[in-house]
């Protein structure tokens, strides 16, 4: 599986030629970060379900907190009617950093996550839902049935070592943010744990690395691109996966400081060489594809994460043709 994340941090028209051009370059996803600081992924998901045909659509990672659950699965359900049954419900505990504005930053883990997406199996499979738990419902119910109805899949995006084995035993993927063989190699672990505890009935699972990915044909032009996402990356990344690339945790948290602040100069400049190749694939076409080759021994699929690299429309057809045949 090749998938693609397209940032709405650019203007929607361009957002959704990329989308076009994505599809047309043999990706099999499209998904759509969600923060709240950029433009609406679903506003722009739901103007790529009417401009293409093929391609799987959906966030990359949606979060139960700034949206009730219940909601949620109506927006993945809309989606998926306008697309023809082409939707995907990325779903995870969101970006510390930008949550953290919201005072949210608390109430991320493991058990939101597993009852907004069991629910919205429910809504989709026309059932009437009540629940009390990490969040509440009373008959709730959608009055429409999505084309894929409770086989809509379900990416659960995050790197913990629970919610890595959380998402083997229940979903249908996990979207691994790593973009480094020792990263992967540790999810696979984990979700080789998860996976003992699945019934057959749940059907096949898919570790996907979603990694930053830089690619030009001018690699120091690449590098320098990948300073934002790093940023962002190393600001929120646990102390184990720092300690695992021997990140300074002090000098990651005065990044995920100045993110927080929305003082991303600031942040992006206190990115380092090591932490530009501990989180994220960037260079020329064939540093790059190297390094897919090297995340493929652990995974069976990859998203082409953002920046993309220097020239977006560039990027879009450089990565495809750089990891053909790896995954």
């Amino acid at each position: 599986m090749l998938g693609i994340e397209l940032t709405p941090e650019h203007d929607l028209h361009r957002l959704v030629d990329l989308g076009v051009r994505a599809e047309a370059a043999g990706y099999d996803a499209v998904y759509s970060t969600c923060h709240y600081n950029n433009r609406d992924p679903w506003a722009f998901l739901s103007q790529l379900a009417t401009a293409t045909e093929t391609v799987r659509l959906g966030p990359g990672v949606a979060n139960p907190y700034e949206t009730h659950p219940v909601t949620l699965a109506s927006r993945v359900a809309t989606l998926d009617e306008l697309s023809e049954g082409r939707a995907v419900f990325g779903l995870g505990p969101g970006d510390p950093s930008t949550l953290r504005n919201l005072g949210l930053e608390d109430q991320r883990g493991l058990r939101p996550v597993l009852e907004a997406f069991k629910t919205a199996q429910r809504l989709w499979a026309g059932e009437r839902v009540d629940h009390d738990g990490t969040f509440d419902a009373s008959e709730a119910g959608l009055n429409y049935e999505p084309p894929q109805g409770a086989s809509i899949p379900v990416h659960v995006g995050g790197e913990g070592p629970h919610m890595c084995r959380m998402a083997a035993k229940h979903a249908d993927g996990l979207l691994y943010n790593g973009s480094h063989p020792k990263d992967l190699a540790w999810a696979r672990d984990q979700v080789d744990d998860g996976l003992d505890d699945r019934p057959e009935s749940r059907g096949e699972f898919d570790l996907i690395a979603y990694a930053a990915v830089s690619i030009d044909e001018d690699g120091a032009a690449a590098r320098e691109a990948a300073r934002p996402p790093v940023a962002f990356i190393a600001g929120g990344a646990a102390p184990p996966v720092l300690d695992r690339h021997d990140i300074d945790a002090d000098a990651a948290a005065e990044i995920g400081e100045h993110v927080s602040a929305g003082e991303f100069s600031a942040a992006f400049e206190r990115v380092t060489p090591a932490m530009i190749d501990a989180f994220c694939l960037a260079g020329t076409p064939e540093t790059v594809r190297e390094r897919a080759e090297s995340l493929a021994e652990h995974a069976d699929g990859l998203v082409v994460g953002s920046p993309l690299g220097p020239d977006l429309e560039a990027a879009v057809d450089l990565a495809a043709e750089a990891v053909d045949g790896a995954f």
